[in-house]
């Protein structure tokens, strides 16, 4: 089987570390990456320090094969992501002449606050943004992105040509009534039995009662589809009935 994408994402800005703001890019993201079969390893945040997203720009990008950062690419003092990313790159940053075309078309009032989202890394490219124009822009293995949810989902249509693909992850959901702690042997004995599959547990609480999700997860579509009959055949050994979903 040939190699598998890895990605990382990067969130930035003091505002999801306080709470203020709920990161939803991640999500996002990790669905975006799901669909094309690359496997989203690391999610990290960091606040609006230069040095912080210096060092987490370098430790990831070198780690795996494409990171995705959100925020910090706006107009305000606090917008210190691509003097960051420029930084860790070793290169300069200026006003792309194209990036400055892009928001003279949709802002008529381009003041030095507005010409600071044309300021790109000398040798980057532009991502396209069909929402409110600011771009975001790659370097290297690197994507950078607006924290705006909308604006970043936007950006991601054009990073998708960009990105190779890998094997798509199948996945099959066994739900039961029944406690974590009932079928918790059976289910390491159905791991030992599928290494190449990832069985994970995941309970719930409901007025109606408790029960678990089990998800079986893997590229081998054949060796998720026995995995989850296994799943299944312990959950109806334990004394519960087994409902699938995919």
């Amino acid at each position: 089987m040939s190699e598998i994408p890895s990605a990382a994402v990067l969130v930035i800005g003091d505002e999801i570390l306080s709470g203020r703001t709920q990161d939803t890019n991640s999500c996002t993201i990790a669905r975006f990456l799901a669909s094309l079969g690359i496997d989203l390893k690391e999610v990290r945040v960091v606040g609006d320090v230069e040095a912080e997203i210096v060092a987490a720009v370098n430790a990831l990008r070198a780690r795996y094969r494409y990171v995705f950062t959100t925020g910090g690419i706006g107009p305000t003092h606090d917008d210190i992501t691509a003097d960051a990313v420029a930084k860790a790159f070793g290169v300069d940053i200026a006003i792309h002449p194209e990036a400055l075309a892009m928001l003279a078309e949709r802002i008529k009032d381009l003041n030095e606050a507005r010409r600071r989202m044309a300021r790109i890394p000398e040798g980057a490219s532009l991502i396209k943004n069909s929402v409110s124009a600011a771009p975001g822009f790659q370097i290297g293995n690197v994507f950078v992105m607006a924290g705006v949810p909308g604006i970043m989902q936007a950006m991601l249509e054009d990073v998708a040509p960009r990105l190779a693909r890998g094997t798509l992850v199948h996945s099959l959901t066994v739900t039961a009534a029944i406690g974590e702690g009932t079928i918790a042997a059976g289910l390491a004995k159905v791991q030992f039995a599928f290494p190449g599959v990832a069985i994970g547990s995941y309970p719930y609480y409901r007025p109606d009662g408790f029960g678990v999700n089990l998800v079986a997860r893997g590229r081998d579509r054949g060796a998720v589809e026995k995995a989850a009959q296994a799943i299944e055949e312990v959950v109806r050994d334990c004394g519960a009935e087994p409902s699938r979903s995919a």
